[in-house]
């Protein structure tokens, strides 16, 4: 396997391609179970028939560990939107019919949303209080068995040659609401400085799905505590305004 053509570069991990064949390759620090976990993820998604891509194998390349799966010729959602941003609007349409699609289906061997949830509060910097506020709201929270992706943003959609949108990256994926999965992704585009996109985000999501938009606020807080546990110097000041919110009306 040839490590020549990069595709991408994240935090301690690189993405490779390699003729019709995709390989994410981690840093020597990066967890071995984390590894297998997302490979695991990612062929239990396989299972429910979405777009992605199909893993061909996990292996080991120049002593670091590598996911290997179908490469996707085509542009990712962020780029087109990026591209053309008179067709925002539509874009967004596009990207919000996609997770609930996503949505529809269910994965009983994926971990439960809630459950890691509760791990990530409990790792949480906030005081012991703040803590148990969280605690106490999750376990209020409806259970659901929805397929959620975890990480679903524009940049994770790969709009194919022939138009069929393939959905990437499902390290954190789960099983749970959808609403809390909503409430991430909105959360995601205003970390990413796109505020005026979060809401129009949202009022599609909740149209869409006949979800109420108090539905995914409640979830904020949750999903704030959730993503601070990454420790991003950019980020503490909104996450801790969010995990601070007592509720929304």
């Amino acid at each position: 396997m040839k490590l020549d053509t990069v595709i991408a570069v994240r935090k301690n991990k690189m993405v490779y391609r390699d003729g019709d064949c995709c390989l994410k390759v981690f840093g020597e620090g990066y967890s071995k179970a984390d590894i297998l976990n997302e490979a695991l993820n990612q062929a239990r998604v396989e299972e429910t028939g979405l777009a992605i891509p199909k893993i061909r194998e996990v292996t080991v390349i120049n002593g670091q560990w590598a996911i290997v799966f179908d490469y996707i010729e085509g542009k990712t959602l962020a780029q087109l939107m990026l591209e053309s941003p008179e067709k925002q609007e539509a874009y967004l349409d596009w990207f919000v019919k996609i997770q609930l699609e996503i949505q529809k289906k269910t994965c009983p061997l994926l971990t439960k949303l809630k459950d890691k949830m509760k791990r990530k509060i409990s790792l949480t910097a906030f005081d012991a209080t703040t803590r148990y506020d969280l605690h106490t709201r999750l376990d209020a929270m409806p259970r659901q068995a929805q397929l959620c992706h975890g990480d679903f943003n524009p940049s994770n959609i790969i709009i194919s040659c022939d138009n069929t949108p393939y959905i990437i990256d499902w390290s954190h994926a789960t099983q749970g609401n959808g609403a809390a999965d909503a409430a991430r992704t909105y959360l995601l585009f205003w970390l990413a400085g796109e505020a005026e996109i979060a809401e129009k985000y949202l009022a599609l999501f909740c149209r869409e799905s006949l979800e109420e938009k108090t539905s995914v606020q409640r979830w904020l807080p949750i999903v704030a505590a959730s993503q601070s546990v990454k420790e991003n110097a950019e980020e503490k000041e909104l996450l801790t305004r969010w995990v601070n919110v007592v509720d929304y009306q």
